[in-house]
């Protein structure tokens, strides 16, 4: 299967229409880290024009921190967290007669739900009571795609084009000096081997599998333009 292209846009960067016709699907703020209604109606009203399907990109409401700062709160609370977005993003989306094709996390709350089984399940569970049908997109291997499964959770094991991995598949945490990828020609050559053999190399050199159905990029990242172009021939090649 030709695996899917994703980036989180409508976060104010400038550049999602010079992005979106190089991607399959889209990933939209949904206000509480990035974005309005304003910029949710723009943002699907680009995509429509590219067939590229719309997706909620529900975080802490945390603008100050882009949402990627670290939030404990209750998991009831974490659930209306989830609800709540779905409902205004539903609503942009419905005001298209579009229906919403996936969730997928942003930040923090994405990296908190790969590691905490917990968190992870409450998500899960938001995503199901609100849509059976929609798909979750979480990190390839982690606790956001086993704990979706084990409720009837349809989903998408996610790699990244533009960051690194540690040796236990969790992503190299921002603050590392080594955690982003900015060459396009080794971000290539990471996105190749996770399609073709199923495996990435960490940054200790190890080699581990890797479940390849959806590849991010980051909307906001420096190369994000040249990046997307870059995967789409690749995919189209391979």
């Amino acid at each position: 299967m030709r695996p899917d292209i994703n980036c989180d846009l409508g976060e104010g960067i400038g550049n999602d229409e010079l992005i979106i016709p190089f991607i399959t699907s889209a990933n939209i703020a949904c206000g509480y880290h990035a974005g309005d209604i304003d910029t949710m109606h723009q943002t699907i009203a680009a995509c429509l024009k590219h067939n590229v399907s719309i997706g909620a990109h529900p975080s802490f409401l945390d603008r100050e921190n882009f949402g990627r700062t670290e939030i404990a709160m209750p998991l009831d609370e974490l659930y209306e967290l989830i609800i709540q977005q779905l409902i205004i993003f539903f609503e942009v989306a419905d005001s298209f007669g579009e229906k919403i094709n996936h969730v997928k996390p942003h930040g923090a709350l994405y990296n908190m739900s790969a590691k905490d089984a917990l968190i992870a399940n409450i998500i899960a569970k938001a995503v199901n009571d609100f849509d059976s049908n929609l798909i979750l997109y979480g990190l390839s291997g982690s606790h956001s795609i086993s704990e979706a499964n084990a409720i009837g959770l349809k989903t998408a094991s996610e790699v990244f084009a533009d960051r690194t991995y540690q040796d236990d598949g969790s992503l190299t945490p921002r603050s590392k000096p080594d955690a982003l990828i900015t060459d396009v020609e080794k971000m290539i050559q990471q996105v190749s081997k996770m399609i073709k053999d199923g495996t990435v190399t960490t940054v200790s050199g190890k080699s581990i599998p890797i479940k390849a159905e959806t590849i991010c990029i980051h909307g906001d990242g420096k190369h994000a333009i040249e990046f997307a172009k870059a995967i789409h021939t690749l995919i189209l090649k391979a």
